[in-house]
């Protein structure tokens, strides 16, 4: 798929950049070639030297070579690519990017390039979480810049969070997805998937069955059809999907959080089982066992990510899907479920134990719509996603 596609590769000055050693050789092992430019600070990480011997081509750092101005100029040098690829992308260079700034060949590439453009973000997690951050964040999204990452993890400073760029064969698989000429290419669609956890006390929770494989089969299905997807998820035991940006969250409230964030979006596909409610004031010690004594839980609401997002007057998606689990009367029940929470379509499933499928590996749904209900056969979860996507980019065009 990547054979013959050509990649400006910009390595941005962060701990990550040596990843973007083994990105260069998995790139190249697919068929593609791969154009290196390193900023400044870069060059304190890896050498160029390394870089020219895994690209295999001249590495450049410097704005003002002038060799390299007759051979090939920085506005050509911008033009020749498939895709851009900023790998890592510190809170320096997003800066740059969301401002406009043009101070070095990077910046000047960023800015001279009419090639579609993704960042693989990578600093501190309290520098991904400022402000400031996630507003360049919010720009360059709403400039049509793709994201892949960044990842939840340990950080080289010690520290732990959100802020680790993704892994190679992550950024490759975006690469993949971004290039390919599919339906969906052009469009953002999130996916919501897993369960939700509730405290009770900092040892226990509310929680349910569900295993997020739907939703990480329906997410990868949209990024096969050239998506770009935003993978909110709670803390599913199913792997997590390659080639989206995953962000990872415990509690409903977070999720809402999370998928409000993501906005603006073409289609929203909303598989995670929330928990419909949550313990009032949940304890800040352990709950001890008392002889003859039960605890006593109150219980409230948590938000209605699905009716929010449906009932928005403006930003909402083009399509809304949601989904629901039934133990009785699925169609009936599935059917009420898409009126009153105002979405396009209802995927509805029969989940009492007996059916397998919550937690395994098949499904059987029934899609809801303004047009009635649409049965569909039993089949692997894979299966359901794909026909789910190609549904989706059907409605889309």
């Amino acid at each position: 798929m990547l054979a013959g596609k050509r990649i400006l590769l910009i390595i941005g000055g962060g701990i990550a950049a040596y990843k973007g050693l083994d990105l260069i050789r998995r790139l190249r092992e697919r068929g593609a070639s791969v154009t290196p430019v390193l900023t400044r600070a870069a060059t304190e990480f890896v050498t160029p030297l390394s870089v020219s011997a895994l690209a295999g081509e001249k590495v450049y750092t410097d704005l003002f070579d002038l060799t390299d101005e007759a051979e090939m100029g920085h506005i050509q040098l911008s033009r020749v690519a498939d895709l851009v690829v900023v790998a890592p992308a510190t809170a320096d260079l997003m800066a740059k990017m969301a401002g406009g700034h043009a101070n070095d060949l990077a910046s000047t590439l960023l800015m001279a390039t009419d090639t579609p453009v993704m960042i693989a973000p990578a600093m501190n997690v309290r520098m991904w979480d400022h402000p400031a951050t996630q507003r360049n964040l919010a720009t360059l999204k709403f400039d049509g810049v793709r994201v892949v990452g960044p990842n939840e993890g340990d950080m080289a400073c010690g520290e732990y969070g959100p802020g680790r760029m993704a892994e190679p064969l992550e950024i490759v698989a975006a690469i993949k997805a971004a290039l390919t000429d599919g339906p969906l290419k052009d469009k953002r669609v999130l996916v919501t998937s897993g369960p939700t956890h509730e405290p009770i006390d900092p040892v226990r929770y509310i929680a349910n069955r569900s295993s997020g494989a739907q939703g990480t089969a329906i997410a990868e299905s949209l990024r096969d059809l050239g998506a770009e997807v935003i993978f909110v998820t709670g803390p599913a035991t199913a792997a997590r999907p390659d080639g989206v940006t995953v962000v990872e969250v415990e509690t409903a409230r977070e999720m809402r959080e999370a998928v409000m964030a993501s906005l603006p979006v073409d289609a929203g596909v909303f598989a995670a089982a929330v928990a419909d409610w949550r313990v009032d004031g949940a304890g800040a010690s352990k709950i001890k066992k008392v002889a003859g004594k039960l605890p006593s839980l109150s219980f409230v609401e948590n938000p209605d990510i699905l009716a929010e997002v449906s009932q928005l007057a403006e930003g909402r998606p083009q399509l809304v899907v949601g989904f629901a689990a039934e133990t009785d009367d699925v169609v009936t029940h599935a059917t009420a479920k898409r009126v009153r929470k105002g979405c396009d379509w209802i995927v509805a499933n029969d989940v009492r134990p007996e059916t397998g499928i919550m937690g395994g590996s098949e499904n059987a749904v029934v899609l809801i719509s303004a047009d009635g209900a649409e049965d569909w056969p039993r089949m692997g979860k894979r299966d359901v996603a794909r026909r789910l996507a190609e549904r989706i980019a059907a409605a889309l065009l």
